[in-house]
This record gives C-alpha cells, sequence and structure tokens, in this order.
C-alpha cells in the first residue's frame, strides 16, 4: 500500500508586521538602552526574516495604545497564561478553517464530506474540547470522523502527523485524511533579555498549513511517502525546550543548536536513505524547516547544498518567519507549487527539528500524473 500527499492550504492572520518593526517594540518593551537596542536591530536584521505574521496587532503600536500587552512602561502586569490561551482559542479555529479550505480547494473531487481522520497539530495552545472538534462543528464535518490530537511537540510535529495519516492510509485504503498545523507563537512573548530568549522572540510567527492525505495519487502533483527516520541527539535537551511558565509558553533557543543540528545532520539522512534505491547526489529538491538561518546555513556546508537548493526554505523564513510546526509545510507548498511534468519521480528530501534535541527526516517522490486524453 501506498499514501500521498495530496495538497496543503495555508494561513495568516492579517497582521503582517516588517521584521525590523518588531524589533523596535521589542526593545521598547525590554526597556533597552541605546546600545543595547542597536546590538537586538543587528540580530534581527541578519534572522534572514523580513516580515512576520501575527494575531497582535500590538506589535506595529506604540505603548499606549495597545489592546493586548499593559500600557504601562515595564508592560506590567505582564499578561498571564489564561489570557494567552484565550487568545489562542480565539484565533486558532478561524486559521485552521481557512487552511483546510484553502487545501481543498487545490484539489477537484474530495470534499468535506468524504474526510473520514482529522489530525490536529499544536504546540502553542491548548483547550478541551479543543480544535479538533472546534473544526469539525465548524466544517460541517461528519461527527463521526476520527480525530486526534498532536500537542506540545514543537517544530518538527508536522512530520508525526504525516507518519500517523501514512499508516491511516495505508491500512485503509479509503481514507481521506486531513492534517492541520495551526501555531500562534506570538501570544508567547517573554519579557527576558537572555540571549536565548532575544533569539526565540526574533523569530516566530503565527501560520497554519492544512494536508490532505490519501491512498491513491490525485489527478494534480502528489507527493508519494517513501521513508521516515527520526533521531535524538539528548546532548541539545537543554539547547532547545519549550516551557508552560505563569506568564506563558518559554521557548528556549540556544546559540548552540545549528551545531548540534550539523553534528547530526549527515547520519540522519544516510539511515533515512540506507535500503532506499536513492542516494544523496540523486536528489536535487529539499524542503527544510528554517528553524533559523544559521540551521539552514549548516545543513548546507554539511551536505554540500546551495542556498538555491534550499531556497523553499529561505523564501518562507523571509515572508513568514518560523511558524513551529506549520513551517515545513509551507516550504512543501512552495516546493509543490513549482514543480512540473519534467520532475516526475524526483525524490524529495525533508527535514525538521525540535525539542529533544529531535532531528526528523522525510523521504517523499514527485507522482505527476498524466492528463487524460482528449476524445
Amino acid at each position: 500500500m501506498k499514501s500521498y500527499l495530496c495538497a496543503i492550504g495555508t494561513a495568516n492572520p492579517p497582521h503582517k508586521i516588517p521584521q525590523m518593526q518588531i524589533a523596535a517594540f521589542m526593545a521598547a518593551a525590554l526597556q533597552f538602552d541605546e546600545q543595547d537596542t542597536r546590538k537586538l536591530k543587528a540580530l534581527y536584521r541578519v534572522s534572514g526574516i523580513g516580515q512576520r505574521y501575527t494575531v497582535l496587532e500590538d506589535y506595529a503600536r506604540q505603548n499606549g495604545s495597545f489592546t493586548f500587552f499593559p500600557n504601562t512602561p515595564s508592560l506590567e502586569p505582564f499578561p498571564g497564561v489564561q489570557q494567552r490561551m484565550n487568545l489562542y482559542k480565539q484565533h486558532a479555529v478561524d486559521l485552521s478553517e481557512e487552511a483546510v479550505r484553502s487545501c481543498l480547494s487545490k484539489i477537484s473531487g474530495t470534499h468535506l464530506a468524504d474526510l473520514t481522520h482529522l489530525i490536529t497539530v499544536s504546540c502553542t495552545g491548548m483547550y478541551a474540547p479543543g480544535l479538533d472538534i472546534e473544526l469539525v462543528e465548524r466544517l460541517g464535518l461528519p461527527t463521526t470522523v476520527q480525530r486526534t490530537a498532536v500537542n506540545f511537540m514543537g517544530c518538527y510535529a508536522a512530520f508525526n502527523a504525516i507518519k500517523l495519516a501514512d499508516a491511516i492510509c495505508k491500512a485503509t485504503p479509503t481514507a481521506r485524511v486531513m492534517l492541520v498545523c495551526t501555531e500562534i507563537c506570538t501570544i508567547h512573548f517573554q519579557k527576558h533579555a537572555e540571549q536565548d530568549h532575544l533569539v526565540s522572540n526574533a523569530l516566530f510567527g503565527d501560520g497554519a498549513a492544512a494536508v490532505l492525505m490519501q491512498g491513491e495519487p490525485c489527478r494534480e502533483v502528489s507527493l508519494e511517502l517513501q521513508s521516515f527516520h527520526c533521531d535524538l541527539a539528548p546532548a541539545g535537551k537543554r539547547e532547545m525546550a519549550w516551557h508552560i511558565g505563569d506568564t506563558g509558553f518559554e521557548m528556549t533557543l540556544s546559540s548552540y543548536v545549528p551545531d548540534l543540528i550539523k553534528n547530526g545532520i549527515r547520519e540522519l539522512t544516510d539511515r533515512l536513505l540506507q535500503g532506499l534505491k536513492t542516494t544523496m547526489a540523486e536528489i536535487k529538491l529539499f524542503a527544510i524547516h528554517p528553524g533559523g538561518r544559521r540551521i539552514l546555513e549548516v545543513i548546507e556546508q554539511e551536505l554540500g547544498l546551495s542556498r538555491n537548493d534550499n531556497r523553499f526554505a529561505y523564501q518562507v523564513l523571509r515572508d513568514f518567519g518560523n511558524m513551529s510546526s506549520a513551517t515545513v509545510l509551507f516550504v512543501l507548498q512552495a516546493l509543490m507549487d513549482e514543480l512540473t511534468h519534467k520532475d516526475k519521480n524526483e525524490p524529495v528530501l525533508s527535514f525538521a527539528f525540535g525539542p529533544g534535541l529531535t532531528l526528523e527526516s522525510m523521504l517523499l517522490k514527485v507522482h505527476y500524473a498524466e492528463a487524460a486524453p482528449t476524445l
């Protein structure tokens, strides 16, 4: 049995904020002096990010006109977990619905009523009854649709959802699986001046991506799932972490993460390709999670890739920032949008990384359906 990734739809909230405008907000919120503000803006300039999307318009406003953060010089009393989760609940289902409808608009012959399974993925908010049930109601899905939630796994969680959908499709050839990654990262801004927190605040944006998977290819271009391989680098479990604190979810993202990924990426790739009729030299298409500019660069150095090979990751990083689990699906969508019949049967190598330090890899193959003959 086989499974296919047939279509991807994406969605972002309406507030598109230039990266340097966010830098100015952060410097003011942290009450930085001129020297620290200059250093912070330098960090934002070299991030590779041009803009990010957010549910919070405060990032584009001046203190005194905030609607979420307190209009005080220190932003105290700082918003707590409940306030942030209320904001997540307010926006998550809207973004998810938009991504699902966008996904189905790209493929003919599959409708909401045909969906048999729904997988929701998020690490930036939780509640129950949750996003999955709200989506069933909002989309008018059958109440019998089988639901699974993949929560709090971080940037690599889309891979776990894809692996689950792959198993479902292979076990039940008639299954139509919709998986939705929805992340509202920007509600978790933490007012800490440590370098790791400054880096985290410089990277993350909000977005959702929905994927339709099934046991047969679509008439349009599809990606056939070939193989997965996952590994852990336990030495890095403190370098990338995600904890729930009193005032929201606190991300730790150390500057050592790129080096840890560089040390493990070659072995990860070799094990993924082991036993397959594919070598690294044959792969020309890549969909790499842009956890940050430096992460992309060290992977290129280790695997001998060019910036052009990695262009889809850079494009998503520039236009959206890091949207946690949804990001690699944005990259795959950008890749799929450029595929033509010339790419038929070409392998696609994909990576994502997250807390643990977890390294996920996936090999896909381009399936391009020939047009039916005209009678």
